[in-house]
């Protein structure tokens, strides 16, 4: 029972984690693929979903090879921070920003490309700047798109399991999460502990799926109602 508290501490830190940083440098880069007219976009946009469609192994396995000390990356982290990058939490970090960063991005750029350009024009023509505009205007029009972004890219990032093996192995404290676990769980043929797991991602991920619905309902009645 410890050792699940600690996988599921693990679990919720690494989630926890990969949403916060997301929120914070993906929002701007959402904003960019939104509403920038640069030809840059028509590039990045498909780029950056690739973790939609590659398998999780593929991505893992040329991030352990970037981690490894082998190549720049890892061996220049292991200079700075006396320590390897791969199987390592920090490491299962960088996986999940990387796998995990479309479920956040698209949702926001969704929720960007709504917002008339007339209501940034009457601010911009009041005075306010742009960090005023970003913040009282932008951010409170799209807070629906930044709470489904924040929803998916924590439960997407609770249940991964290929990128997380393939980088972060199984080590209790440091990498093992709760996919690892209730895998380890029906290796094992302890299905009783199997189940208490797998019932507890299934019951959180509705839960998930259910605050998504009822923003996606709110805000489509939102707009019916300004159209009226």
């Amino acid at each position: 029972m410890e050792e699940d508290l600690i996988t599921l501490g693990t679990s919720i830190r690494l989630a926890g984690f990969t949403t916060i940083i997301l929120a914070i440098f993906g929002t701007p880069l959402a904003w960019w693929l939104a509403r920038s007219q640069s030809p840059l976009t028509a590039i990045c946009i498909p780029l950056l979903a690739l973790p939609l469609v590659l398998p999780p192994t593929v991505i893992g396995f040329y991030l352990l090879l970037a981690f490894s000390p082998q190549h720049f990356f890892g061996a220049a982290w292991l200079d700075w921070f006396g320590s390897s990058l791969a199987f390592s939490f920090e490491g299962l970090l960088l996986g999940s920003l990387v796998y995990s960063l479309p479920f956040y991005i698209q949702p926001m750029v969704v929720a960007f490309k709504a917002i008339p350009g007339s209501l940034l024009d009457a601010a911009k023509t009041l005075g306010a700047g742009w960090l005023d505009r970003f913040f009282t205007v932008i951010l409170p029009l799209s807070k629906n798109g930044l709470l489904i972004a924040s929803t998916l890219t924590f439960t997407h990032t609770l249940g991964e399991f290929g990128i997380v093996l393939m980088i972060g192995g199984n080590l209790p404290g440091e990498t093992r999460v709760l996919s690892i676990a209730l895998f380890d769980y029906v290796e094992t043929l302890n299905y009783d502990k199997a189940h208490l797991l797998a019932a507890g991602l299934v019951g959180f991920s509705l839960l998930a799926m259910l605050l998504i619905q009822w923003l996606t309902q709110d805000r489509a009645t939102g707009h019916q109602e300004k159209l009226r």
